[in-house]
């Protein structure tokens, strides 16, 4: 990539507000070659933190949504058949590491162990991914980084990483934001006044209050934001909550208008 290039996707950085030295530990990891597990709730900002980063150095981003059905050969690769041929097509990270780009696995704990198992030669100093099926054996160039990130909420003895896995990386946990830092990440990516976006930190501190009472998930920034942008766009501020934050963190009605009475009262 070039200076200009690099310049130029500098100037396009997701936004994304710092909460600490996550910055300059993920820039020291990647000029070292260090693999980097990010953990933290839902919503926290994970995913808008890498796509930040992968701008930020220039670098190509390959994002994957593990699931219970990843396979090996879903990341790696596999033989096709097409035009009365059979010829190899690349899987996300193997593509990864032949760019030199940031692969990110998205709650990797979601995926099998078998299929994790593939990350290990890339998460030690070999940095290496052995392609069985074409007798290949990819040297990870110096621009490759290898990134998972998981909830550590939804962890139990069957979704869970394996030590074996786990002590391959650098690690970072991450949580909601600071007031002052949510409410920036709010007036920013979804417009609203300061005085609104801080009602709807406000009511994410008192949904968050009641987690471990009433609710599975708490309130994240992620909604706030959704809330924040309908709000922006004219709808009403008390429906907007209903619709961006309430009902996607429950489905029982009593609770629903339990949630209801907190944002009433902060938007009432």
């Amino acid at each position: 990539m070039t200076a200009e290039a690099k310049r130029t996707a500098f100037q396009e950085l997701p936004f994304y507000s710092p909460q600490g030295q996550e910055i300059a530990l993920f820039e020291n990891a990647y000029q070292h070659q260090l693999p980097v597990l990010i953990k933290g709730p839902t919503g926290c900002g994970k995913t808008r933190f890498i796509r930040h980063m992968a701008a930020r150095l220039g670098r190509p981003l390959y994002t994957v949504a593990c699931h219970d059905d990843l396979t090996a050969a879903d990341l790696i690769g596999r033989h096709l058949i097409g035009d009365g041929t059979t010829y190899w097509a690349d899987g996300p990270l193997t593509r990864a590491v032949r760019e030199g780009a940031i692969c990110y696995l998205d709650e990797v704990v979601e995926a099998r162990k078998d299929t994790t198992v593939v990350l290990h030669p890339l998460s030690d100093d070999r940095r290496t991914l052995p392609i069985e099926r074409t007798g290949e054996v990819l040297q990870a160039p110096p621009e490759f980084m290898l990134v998972v990130s998981y909830n550590p909420g939804y962890q139990n003895l069957l979704k869970g990483m394996k030590p074996s896995t786990r002590q391959r990386f650098v690690g970072m946990s991450f949580d909601y934001p600071r007031p002052e830092t949510e409410r920036q990440v709010v007036m920013g990516e979804s417009g609203v006044k300061t005085a609104t976006a801080e009602r709807l930190v406000a009511l994410a501190g008192g949904l968050r209050a009641l987690k471990d009472h009433d609710l599975e998930e708490s309130a994240s920034t992620r909604l706030l934001v959704y809330a924040g942008t309908l709000i922006n766009n004219g709808f009403d501020p008390v429906e907007a909550c209903r619709a961006a934050i309430v009902e996607p963190l429950t489905d029982d009605p009593e609770t629903a208008d339990a949630l209801m009475e907190v944002v009433r009262a902060v938007f009432g």
